[in-house]
């Protein structure tokens, strides 16, 4: 018996495919009386009692009648128990609640059509079908069914489709939370908001009085909860902030404040996107790559909402937070807030006058904040170093770092204690009530905290030495800052520019401190000899020779120079680009691995997301085409293999050298421990695969999809695979991704030809981009011409190209 429906899509999204009502399945397919019953039958075509032992392989391989022959696209019959118990107790031999390639079952099971109103069956063949069918199950049981037919096309899916609709419409819903009455049940539940059995809590800040209304409301109201809502003073010190240690807590964000006739307060909390699996907090850098995903998936409200979080933080806790819990209130996270706020304001709807006034108010109000935090983080004492001009990640908390993990400094600790003779317990309470004073651990828990501020916690490359390291990466971003607020000021309000904090400020002086800070980096950073930019230390006055990833970060900020960025390239390619993508960093670098000094996540041999986007983006600003697309392919490519082979993973991060997301490091692997399906993926490598795809010709994107090995495709389709860059034989580059909402123009405001002259002419100055070899754009290219749009393809070149053309 068919569906008593067929107008819901068969790749729509669970919420509508399995609600109840759609696709409805008469339930007298289920219930016939005949001689052998749906679930009787069913259970014997798997096996019977051999179920949970060796299958019969006449049950399990015989064709011909079985099968069912309609020309009609196939819709299986399920009974979601007694399917899910047959296909766990036969196919998942590892007992993980998953079906993946290390399982050992027959990969084979039998399973009723709906036309046949179960009384044929279809074999469901591969690792790759029978994970989707258990995926499929549990995300109908999600949505109350017992009883379910799920199309064929669900299950035999190509995967890059399946993995992109996957993130479109189920893991960005499974990452959202928000502090509103129902969702802030669940965060304070958080073991990480809680110190042993105490309450939780959330902290408001001192002049927030809506939110302080409105929490201690809901700590009344329900009381089962037993919130403790908390005031936090005025002025936030780090000793203020070492002394709540003990007090866990969650931090109030932002929200839609209004009154209602009679004055009472209505406060809508914004909803957020979180990382995933333990992260259940808003994350600073994290949030910038999930909005770039958001963005390319239509859901710019929620990247606005996070842009908007960030704003509130910089007002009321003077910073961008590591994330919105009680102990990170003295430390921050990498900075993306402009080109994050410029991102998504070219999303916002704009066509009415009230809507484009409203959109540059809120503009304005983003660049005021990132105005605020550049000057009163990035650029005041401890993080700023005037010597040099460059800054530092260098938090101004004190003492022992509260780790959910209440052992992670026993081996720290431990020598310390031992000279004392007594326990590291007792050690660590006299040293964190200040009745013990020690240096070395002053200095070692700077560092520590200097490193979980820069978002690479943890790397060799960092250790010991992080707050005192003008990092490559820290200041590449704030170079961007620089030009961003100067493009912001020029393009959006007219040259000048009301920073609420003080004095007018105009494009020019920004430009200054660009240009400034360039000079900076190109003094202290950049190394000649070796083409790569490194870490320099300001105390020790000497350059890091640390090779990391990030020094392409240099080519996402625009910063280098045509002949800087060839060179950075070549060498990048041969350091960095392994099978899997591209590596935080060199095996050399990193040092001998032993039971003493075991893998860090952030070096070699593991790639991390933002690492590749930041890179698809610097190559491709560069016009380094080919080679951004190569180096998106290997990682699309890492990602999709897992999914395919692990019942849908997408995890935090990979060992690309192996391309395998089963990673043996501190923290293990964020995103792999679920049961039947993966409701969530990964923030940033959800983010990552949608990104990716913008950067794929079709012919590569049809590849990925036949799971193509990056080097068995390279080599058939003519790619080179060595550093230098190249155009496919087959397409002509497209324009730079720009990342909006749906495929199609992006909105702005066209720029002037006179400007797009000058823009064309620094672009094209040197000889060797401009050869077609080079994999850079040539006057034959058809972006360039008279109808040409500038922004599609000087939307991201190099800033310095933008300043000079000022």
């Amino acid at each position: 018996m068919e569906d008593s429906r067929q107008t819901v899509d068969v790749l729509a999204p669970p919420s509508e495919y399995y609600k109840s009502g759609a696709r409805r399945t008469s339930t007298s397919a289920f219930n016939r009386s005949r001689s052998r019953s749906y679930q009787k039958r069913f259970v014997g075509t798997l096996g019977g009692d051999n179920i949970s032992g060796t299958v019969s392989p006449v049950s399990l391989y015989r064709r011909g009648s079985i099968d069912d022959k309609s020309a009609n696209p196939r819709r299986f019959l399920i009974d979601i128990d007694s399917v899910e118990q047959a296909i766990l107790e036969q196919e998942d031999t590892d007992g993980n609640f998953q079906i993946t390639v290390e399982d050992s079952g027959p990969k084979v099971m039998k399973v009723p059509t709906a036309s046949s109103g179960g009384y044929r069956t279809f074999e469901i063949r591969g690792t790759y079908m029978l994970s989707n069918l258990l995926q499929e199950m549990a995300l109908a049981r999600d949505h109350g069914n017992k009883q379910v037919v799920i199309d064929e096309a669900r299950l035999n899916e190509n995967p890059v489709n399946r993995l992109s609709r996957m993130i479109r419409t189920t893991f960005w819903n499974g990452l959202v939370r928000c502090m509103d009455e129902t969702g802030i049940q669940a965060i304070c539940a958080d073991p990480k908001n809680t110190k042993g059995d105490a309450n939780p809590i959330i902290y408001v800040p001192h002049d927030d009085h809506p939110a302080f209304m409105y929490y201690s409301r809901i700590a009344r109201d329900l009381p089962k909860l037993k919130i403790k809502v908390v005031r936090l003073p005025e002025n936030i010190t780090p000793q203020y902030v070492k002394s709540i240690n003990n007090e866990f807590g969650i931090l109030s964000m932002a929200a839609d404040v209004s009154y209602d006739a009679n004055g009472g307060l209505i406060y809508k909390p914004l909803p957020f996107v979180v990382p995933g699996g333990r992260f259940n907090e808003q994350y600073g850098w994290d949030s910038y790559f999930e909005a770039l995903g958001l963005l390319v998936d239509g859901r710019v409200q929620l990247a606005k909402n996070m842009v908007d979080n960030f704003i509130y933080q910089i007002k009321h806790y003077g910073k961008i937070l590591n994330a919105n819990r009680s102990y990170y209130l003295t430390r921050s996270q990498p900075p993306f807030l402009t080109d994050m706020a410029l991102k998504v304001y070219e999303a916002l709807p704009a066509n009415t006058r009230e809507e484009q006034d409203k959109n540059a108010a809120w503009l304005r109000k983003a660049i005021n904040a990132a105005i605020s935090e550049y000057f009163q983080v990035w650029m005041s004492k401890p993080r700023f170093d005037e010597k040099t001009g460059l800054s530092c990640y260098h938090p101004t908390g004190i003492g022992m770092p509260p780790e959910t993990e209440s052992t992670h400094f026993d081996h720290i600790v431990r020598p310390y204690a031992s000279k004392l003779g007594i326990s590291i317990d007792e050690y660590k309470d006299l040293y964190m009530t200040d009745r013990i004073s020690e240096p070395e651990l002053d200095a070692y828990f700077v560092h520590d905290r200097a490193v979980r501020e820069s978002g690479h916690d943890t790397t060799y490359r960092l250790e010991k030495r992080c707050a005192n390291l003008a990092t490559v990466d820290l200041n590449c971003l704030l170079y961007k800052y620089e030009v961003d607020i100067a493009d912001a000021i020029d393009d959006h309000f007219g040259g000048r520019f009301a920073w609420h904090n003080g004095p007018e400020m105009t494009s020019a002086e920004w430009r200054l401190r660009a240009e400034s800070r360039r000079q900076s980096i190109d003094k202290y950073l950049w190394n000649e000899h070796k083409g790569l930019y490194f870490d320099y230390d300001v105390v020790l006055g000497d350059q890091c020779v640390y090779e990391s990833v990030t020094a392409l970060w240099a080519l996402w900020a625009g910063c280098a120079t045509p002949r800087q960025a060839r060179r950075l390239v070549e060498i990048a390619c041969d350091k960095f680009e392994v099978r899997g993508g591209l590596v935080s960093g060199t095996e050399e670098s990193r040092g001998k691995i032993s039971l003493h000094r075991p893998n860090r996540q952030w070096d070699f041999p593991f790639g991390w997301a933002p690492h590749q986007i930041m890179a698809w983006y610097g190559l491709y600003n560069y016009g380094f085409v080919d080679v951004a697309r190569r180096c998106a392919y290997r990682w699309l490519f890492t990602i999709t293999q897992s999914f395919v082979d692990f019942n849908g993973v997408v995890p935090e991060k990979f060992d690309v050298v192996k391309m395998t997301h089963r990673v043996q490091v501190e923290y293990g692997n964020v995103g792999v421990d679920f049961k039947l399906v993966s409701r969530e993926g990964f923030g940033w490598m959800n983010s990552s695969y949608q990104v990716g795809l913008t950067y794929l010709t079709s012919h590569m994107r049809r590849a990925l999809g036949m799971l193509t090995p990056p080097d068995v495709f390279f080599k058939k389709s003519n790619w080179k695979i060595d550093g230098r860059p190249s155009h496919s034989p087959a397409e002509t580059p497209s324009p730079v991704p720009v990342f909006i909402p749906e495929a199609g123009t992006p909105k702005h405001k066209p720029r002037s030809n006179a400007l797009y002259n000058a823009l064309r002419s620094l672009k094209m100055q040197d000889d060797s981009v401009a050869t077609s070899s080079s994999g850079s754009p040539t006057e034959s290219d058809p972006r360039i011409g008279d109808r040409a749009d500038p922004h599609d393809y000087f939307g991201m070149v190099p800033s310095r190209a933008k300043q000079g053309s000022q």
